[in-house]
């Protein structure tokens, strides 16, 4: 029988350690010391000379030492012999692979949970690109790594207290040199077999001798023996990436049941990675969607600034029925638009973007918000019988300093006065959109100079703490606290303002997405403005020129006169050929010349090419050469077309 250890304690201080070296292991019952002998037949593998073990803290008791989770000292780890240890290192492995949810944690998870439990350096390749799903790769196999990972060496480590001295080892990133990070599989090569048998294999086999050096690069200086696993990554439909697991020479070599741990690692990790970039595929199309649906960037129509704002509810829901929109209507007018679709989710985004195009067709069309609101509810009944919505819609005319809003059950927009002051508009709620059967009411209020009109969705102003008129309350109470700090002759930035709106937001206040659109209200200037109605008759177009020329000569626009006079004729021309009322003609001065014609006629006009005969068809050519922009607009009461120039001093558009 063999004689116990001198000491007791001895004994204990080493059962501790070699637990604590188990990083990621459950805490196990104390063993009885065992005799030398049992304990060597007892391993699987034999037991090699290592360097000295750090002794702990003798201020720490052992059993609290192993509580504590303190890490192992770097470069000593501690190898598993026996079957409870790989299981439960398995167990703890894949728990930690598995909690990953994107490609770099579920990577990073596999390194984590192997360096330094079951090996001291690992290299994971992955195929460049990885497929989705039944996606079929096209053209050769290219692998690249993706990750490496390994215990550092004592110079590296300049805490290492430990006895005794590191043996050298090749760091991973070395291990790879020469191979510029990428490895083209050739097909029927060494490596192509080794990923086609999916099983791990050791280094020192004839398949693998033959496949690190075209995975790694030239010849690589890896360890010597049974030190070195190569372990294919296989995800559901075919194989992903290999990872290289290695051993120090100080270590214990690799066994046959380490394969078996080696395979379960590549397959748990191989599974993950499927999964991620499932994931990271139906993000990216969320994200897609949400930025098809919303607008890319807001116009910029005359006598108002925009800024707009979206959050998504979480991370995780990327996409959501929350919109905004801006739309230039004739007259210089724009219409502001802020919806909320039921839900957040793909069915929502989806059934948003149908009830915002619907709308940007109606605002095409001029029809009043009431009429807009009436037809968006009929169009939810048509997507569902559960398609619900609600919806603000106003109309800004920058001239008359007017907004008309028709509300279908949203949330009151607020408006920030000039002077500080916030008001809740009273609007009527009206009935949500896809109701069905309801009249929605609209409202005129007016639009001054220099104030702010928020539109936003409830997810701004309701959560689980808060209800929605306490929302309210603390917005308006924001802006008015905001606008304090820019005096009562300064309105706030509406960029700093849209920012500072959302800062009120809590953490428990994230329910919901979030759309927030602020228009600034400039409005333009009655002397900036002249109008003008023609009755429809031949002497119209001389008229039309010589007021233009007149309202050009009264604002120092000189320049353009002889441009205008040409255009405002031949725009002219054409409306009194077939309208049977007054035509209107109005220009405006704003940060370009804009000219306006009215007629009661809803045919658009078409630009075409007149032949060397005819008479007429020139005039929209000409239209098109000499202006900066124009364009053609139908009305309920007929059709405006339009023209800009630049003034003379403003640079390029």
């Amino acid at each position: 029988m063999a004689a116990r250890p001198a000491d007791p304690r001895a004994a204990l201080r080493n059962s501790s350690q070699a637990a604590e070296g188990s990083s990621g292991l459950p805490e196990q019952p104390r063993r009885a010391a065992v005799p030398a002998s049992a304990a060597d037949a007892e391993h699987s593998q034999p037991r090699t000379p290592s360097p000295e073990p750090v002794r702990p803290d003798p201020s720490v008791p052992p059993a609290a030492e192993r509580r504590s989770g303190q890490p192992r000292p770097s470069g000593q780890p501690v190898a598993m012999r026996r079957d409870g240890d790989r299981l439960r290192f398995v167990g703890a492995a894949t728990r930690r692979i598995a909690r990953g949810i994107d490609l770099d944690e579920i990577v990073m998870g596999l390194c984590r949970a192997t360096v330094p439990t079951f090996s001291d350096a690992i290299l994971v390749y992955l195929r460049e690109p990885l497929p989705v799903g039944d996606e079929r790769p096209t053209g050769p196999m290219v692998l690249r790594l993706r990750r490496t990972d390994r215990i550092p060496d004592a110079a590296d480590d300049a805490d290492t207290d430990g006895g005794g001295t590191a043996v050298p080892f090749v760091p991973p990133a070395e291990l790879a040199a020469g191979s510029a990070e990428l490895c083209e599989v050739r097909g029927g090569g060494a490596l192509a077999e080794v990923l086609r048998g999916v099983r791990p294999v050791f280094g020192d086999t004839t398949a693998a001798q033959a496949a690190l050096p075209e995975l790694l690069g030239g010849e690589p200086s890896l360890p010597t023996g049974q030190r070195v696993i190569l372990a294919p990554l296989r995800g559901r439909r075919r194989v992903i990436g290999a990872a290289v697991f290695l051993r120090r020479q100080d270590r214990i070599p690799f066994d046959p049941d380490d394969l078996l741990v080696a395979g379960q690692l590549a397959t748990h990790s191989a599974l993950g990675i499927d999964k991620a970039v499932l994931y990271g595929r139906e993000a990216y199309i969320a994200d897609e969607l949400q930025r098809t649906m919303l607008p890319e960037t807001l116009p910029r129509p005359t006598g108002v600034r925009l800024a707009s704002r979206y959050l998504p509810a979480a991370e995780t829901a990327r996409v959501g029925g929350d919109w905004y929109d801006a739309i230039p209507l004739p007259g210089s007018r724009v219409a502001l638009v802020v919806g909320d679709v039921m839900g957040h989710s793909m069915t929502s985004a989806a059934i948003m973007g149908q009830l915002r195009t619907t709308a940007q067709t109606l605002a095409g069309l001029d029809l009043p918000p009431q009429e807009v609101l009436h037809h968006l509810d009929e169009q939810a009944q048509r997507l569902g019988t559960d398609r619900m919505a609600t919806c603000m819609y106003a109309v800004y005319d920058p001239v008359a300093h007017r907004i008309t809003i028709a509300n279908a059950g949203h949330p009151p927009p607020v408006l920030l006065h000039l002077g500080g002051r916030a008001e809740v508009l009273r609007v009527p709620p009206g009935a949500p959109i896809g109701v069905g059967g309801v009249d929605f009411e609209a409202v005129e209020l007016d639009a001054p100079a220099g104030a702010t009109l928020l539109l936003y969705t409830d997810g701004l102003v309701e959560s689980r703490l808060r209800d929605v008129w306490t929302g309210i309350e603390q917005l308006r109470e924001r802006l008015s606290d905001t606008a304090q700090l820019t005096g009562p002759d300064h309105p706030p930035p509406l960029e700093a303002l849209c920012d500072d709106v959302l800062d009120m937001l809590g953490p428990g206040d994230r329910d919901d997405d979030i759309a927030l659109l602020a228009a600034r209200f400039d409005g333009i200037a009655p002397s900036d403005v002249a109008y003008w109605f023609l009755e429809p008759e031949d002497a119209a177009p001389s008229r039309a020129r010589r007021l233009a020329r007149s309202a050009l000569a009264r604002w120092g626009l000189e320049d353009l006169t002889d441009s205008v006079e040409l255009l405002v004729s031949e725009v002219v021309t054409n409306a009194v050929r077939y309208a049977s009322r007054p035509v209107t003609l109005r220009l405006l001065r704003t940060d370009v010349l804009r000219c306006e014609v009215g007629d009661d006629v809803p045919q658009l006009p078409r630009q075409r090419h007149a032949r060397a005969t005819d008479e007429g068809g020139r005039g929209l050519f000409l239209v098109n050469r000499l202006a900066r922009r124009w364009g053609a607009t139908r009305l309920s009461t007929g059709k405006v077309v339009w023209f800009e120039l630049a003034r003379p001093g403003s640079g390029p558009s």
